[in-house]
């Protein structure tokens, strides 16, 4: 039985990123349908405010933290998360399991110059992995065409990069219609993989200060990034109200 730690009322998997690659591959192998959400801070603010993205976040198999932040709260309520189990880092390590054992990519989402990109770029670093079909991210997704394209290609792994809430709920609108395959939102993995967008350097990575070299890098998330301390004091003040 999965081991999860609740924040905020969001499940998260306690593991390790090694262990839940060699969760999904499992699911894969077995055909299992499978959807997988990785949360950053943003998402579990976001699920409190939205009812019905709360229920999406219900649905999934997995929830995985994917930002310091989370990783944090969980030390700080006391029940703490191995590591940060990232989607871009997922995507990776998916991507060489799917060039050892040749699994089915689908790649959904971006726009189509950064798609294109990061079809080729599989294509030249992973040469095993079967391309299943590609979409950027620019249709209609009341329309579920794109859905029964994916389901007709057979993927056995579907990365979703439309960015929250949106992949996630694509997925949970669709994931009915399909009977193998593993879901997985991947956010603006698809630049950062193509060269479009850098991601911050190991060494930032480390420091746990990503989140910053982000904002450096694109000062117009500073919005965005407003939920971090909101989130910090959410957690704060529960732990707070437990001690009483």
């Amino acid at each position: 039985m999965k081991k999860t730690i609740d924040i905020l009322g969001v499940p998260f998997l306690h593991t390790t990123r090694q262990a839940f690659i060699e969760t999904l591959q499992r699911h894969v192998e077995q055909k299992s349908k499978t959807f997988v959400v990785t949360a950053n801070p943003e998402i579990v603010m976001h699920s409190l405010q939205d009812e019905q993205y709360r229920g999406i976040l219900q649905q999934a198999d997995y929830i995985t933290a994917d930002g310091i932040g989370v990783v944090k709260a969980a030390s700080i309520i006391g029940d703490p998360l191995p590591e940060r189990v990232s989607g871009y880092d997922i995507m990776l390590d998916l991507l060489q399991v799917a060039d050892r054992q040749r699994y089915s990519v689908y790649f959904l989402g971006a726009a189509e110059e950064v798609l294109q990109a990061t079809v080729a770029k599989v294509r030249e670093e992973y040469p095993n992995v079967k391309i299943a079909g590609h979409q950027n991210g620019f249709f209609d997704r009341q329309d579920p065409g794109v859905a029964e394209a994916i389901k007709e290609s057979g993927a056995d792994l579907v990365f979703v990069a439309l960015g929250f809430p949106r992949q996630e709920q694509w997925i949970g609108k669709y994931l009915p219609l399909f009977d193998k395959g593993v879901f997985i939102g991947v956010g603006g993995s698809f630049d950062v993989f193509s060269g479009n967008v850098n991601r911050a350097p190991d060494v930032w990575i480390k420091l746990n200060l990503e989140w910053f070299y982000r904002l450096a890098k694109q000062p117009s998330r500073w919005k965005r990034m407003l939920v971090l301390p909101k989130f910090a004091l959410v957690i704060l003040r529960g732990k707070a109200s437990r001690k009483k």
